[in-house]
């Protein structure tokens, strides 16, 4: 009954510090943590995610910029059935491994601090206002859904709010800063992860309902203690540690696939 409560706290908390580290976390730690099979691991993933992206842009309500994540996650609700049907056909330990290498990537990604402005497409980026403001007006939110449509594909796929993938989104197409991109993904995960839920929820043998609200309570408490404790660090901290984050999980995923493999191969 402790380990549920543990897990979704460091789920909570790596969401609020990171936007995608909490989505990306929650599938391995289920899945390997609590032995769920792939799929009932992925339908609570994104329950917890939804909800808990949720509460945690009610919180953070005045750092987020709604317009942008709800477009975004709009975007993705029309991505998430395809990448929901599409990671049923998928093999489970073929739909980890693309999981892994793609976390993997981003996570490089983002340790080597590439930015919005780093991106010689200037026609990926929103216009800014005079005042630095994002202008928000029909080519951005066209930018936006595009970029929330691929990001609900993938959510899909893998079971994750997309948070990791939607955090590098905002700051190529918002041109966000990190501070910024954080709250502001929250809503975008919260639309994708509930998408992704009812569509992901048919391919599911089972729903543990007992479960899954130990690690929603503890993934509320983790959300309230990593708000309080974002706000002291730095921007570039944040990157390292989202950076860090996922490349950690991709490592450990790599390493579970691949002895998963051996085992398959060997007979086991």
């Amino acid at each position: 009954m402790i380990l549920p409560l543990i897990y979704g706290a460091l789920v909570g908390l790596s969401l609020a510090l990171t936007g995608g580290g909490g989505s990306i976390l929650a599938v391995p730690l289920l899945l390997y943590g609590l032995g769920l099979p792939l799929r009932e691991a992925v339908t609570v993933s994104l329950a917890v995610v939804g909800l808990t992206a949720l509460y945690g842009a009610v919180v953070q309500r005045r750092q987020a910029l709604w317009k942008a994540g709800g477009v975004l996650g709009v975007g993705g609700v029309f991505g998430a059935p395809l990448g929901a049907w599409v990671g049923g056909w998928l093999p489970d330990n073929g739909t980890l491994l693309l999981f892994a290498l793609l976390m993997g990537f981003m996570g490089y990604r983002m340790w080597r601090g590439n930015q919005a402005s780093d991106v010689p497409l200037s026609f990926v980026a929103c216009r800014r206002e005079p005042g630095g403001a994002l202008k928000f007006h029909w080519p951005c939110a066209g930018k936006l859904a595009v970029a929330g449509l691929l990001t609900g594909v993938l959510a899909g796929i893998f079971g994750v709010g997309g948070g990791f993938l939607v955090v590098p989104a905002l700051m190529l197409v918002a041109a966000l800063p990190m501070d910024r991109a954080l709250p502001t993904s929250l809503v975008g995960i919260a639309w994708i992860s509930a998408a992704a839920f009812v569509f992901n929820y048919k391919n599911a043998d089972a729903f543990p309902i007992g479960l899954a609200g130990l690690f929603l309570a503890g993934s509320a408490v983790g959300m309230s203690v990593g708000t309080l404790v974002k706000q002291r660090l730095s921007d570039v901290v944040l990157k390292k540690t989202f950076a860090g984050v996922i490349s950690g999980v991709s490592l450990w995923m790599l390493i579970k696939t691949f002895i998963a493999f051996t085992d398959v191969g060997q007979g086991r």
